[in-house]
């Protein structure tokens, strides 16, 4: 990137101008990430000072059975495979008391797309689970998985998420995103759940009263302009909802064929490669200056390692999820040693060791209690820390 387009562009984010889609490629373009995660930190900061948010979370997948086979996707099985399963509502409940101590306030779930359970399965447990766990928020299903639940009930989504929403929901996941541009997205994905419809359920949704968040996974076959593409559409919907209250960039994973079976289903891995941490990084400012409607843009920790989330704090995240406890989506996060488990103690260290302030929060981003920074690092967050060579 020359001197003169730099200077363009550090002048458009500090006047807080909106950046345009040549803006977002320029960034991808540009090797200078210091550069880059400076102007991502001014406006985290701007929008959310030196506050960190997370929250106390566990994941429950109901089933891992799904009649979708998406090319990226390592947790789908098909039905009579060894590791497929599928809980009762017994069993789910079961689970769920065993919670009732940990002092939560999520419950995370996302499963596949089950070729078989009914439709009426689905506003049941989240009944049962309310019942069991009244004072934690219900976040649940994916765009994709309402989309299925139209064709399984011949309902329409309207009915649908007035149904959950009575039996508890409080929140759509972001899952299903992927890539929505079609070049890529035909590769990577199984099922018939694209833009059109992610967008008008998301948009129901937020007719409806809920926040919701949204994600975008990269790092496999995309380019950095079907990144952009995809910021822009969110960002455009934002400016129509404004029910968004997170983006998530997820870090695509390879099979570390961990599964009963041995078998790698990600069928892309072979023509792939995991994101690196600077690339991470990148991904993480260019995202936070394209989507200036968005409050908060979360490294999830499990997808990036630890050492990427405490750094993407100076790279315009200002929310690193929660403690999730056993997350099957992917496998590990990485191949040394990223675990699936942080307790509150942990997050509230690892926060503050990275120098910033820890908020602990709700589905709903409401703040549940602020903790301090650390006084010996708490006046170092207006600026990125400095990384000495």
């Amino acid at each position: 990137m020359d001197a003169g387009l730099k200077r363009e562009l550090e002048a458009k984010v500090y006047a807080g101008e909106r950046l345009t889609r040549e803006d977002g490629i320029a960034l991808y373009e540009s090797d200078d990430l210091v550069w880059l995660g400076r102007l991502a930190h001014h406006v985290r900061t701007e929008k959310n000072g030196d506050r960190v948010m997370f929250n106390v979370n566990r994941h429950l997948n109901l089933t891992n059975v799904c009649s979708a086979s998406c090319a990226y996707c390592s947790f789908q099985r098909k039905p009579g495979e060894k590791d497929a399963y599928t809980m009762r509502i017994e069993e789910a409940v079961r689970l769920a008391k065993q919670m009732e101590g940990e002092q939560l306030t999520e419950l995370h779930i996302v499963n596949g797309l089950h070729p078989t359970l009914p439709w009426k399965y689905y506003p049941r447990v989240l009944r049962e689970l309310k019942a069991v766990l009244p004072n934690v928020n219900l976040k649940a299903f994916t765009a994709t998985e309402i989309h299925w639940f139209e064709r399984i009930s011949g309902l329409p989504a309207d009915q649908i998420l007035d149904e959950l929403i009575d039996a508890g929901l409080e929140s759509l996941t972001g899952g299903g995103a992927e890539i929505f541009d079609w070049e890529i997205r035909q590769h990577i994905v199984d099922h018939n759940t694209h833009w059109e419809d992610w967008s008008r359920i998301h948009r129901l949704a937020h007719s409806k009263g809920l926040k919701t968040p949204s994600t975008m996974l990269y790092g496999h076959i995309e380019e950095p302009r079907h990144r952009v593409d995809h910021v822009l559409r969110l960002r455009e919907l934002q400016d129509e909802t404004g029910g968004f209250q997170v983006f998530i960039p997820l870090r695509y994973q390879h099979d570390f064929v961990d599964s009963a079976d041995g078998k790698i289903r990600n069928r892309i891995q072979a023509q792939t490669t995991m994101a690196s941490p600077a690339e991470s990084l990148k991904t993480f400012a260019v995202s936070r200056l394209l989507f200036d409607n968005v409050p908060h843009v979360k490294c999830f920790w499990v997808m990036h390692g630890l050492s990427v989330a405490q750094l993407s704090l100076n790279f315009g995240v200002d929310d690193l999820d929660g403690s999730v406890v056993e997350y099957k989506i992917t496998h590990d996060a990485d191949s040394y040693g990223t675990p699936n488990t942080m307790h509150r103690e942990d997050l509230l260290q690892l926060i503050q060791d990275a120098g910033f302030r820890p908020v602990e929060r709700n589905t709903r981003y409401e703040v549940v209690r602020e903790y301090d920074a650390p006084k010996s690092l708490a006046e170092r967050r207006s600026v990125p820390q400095q990384v000495w060579a």
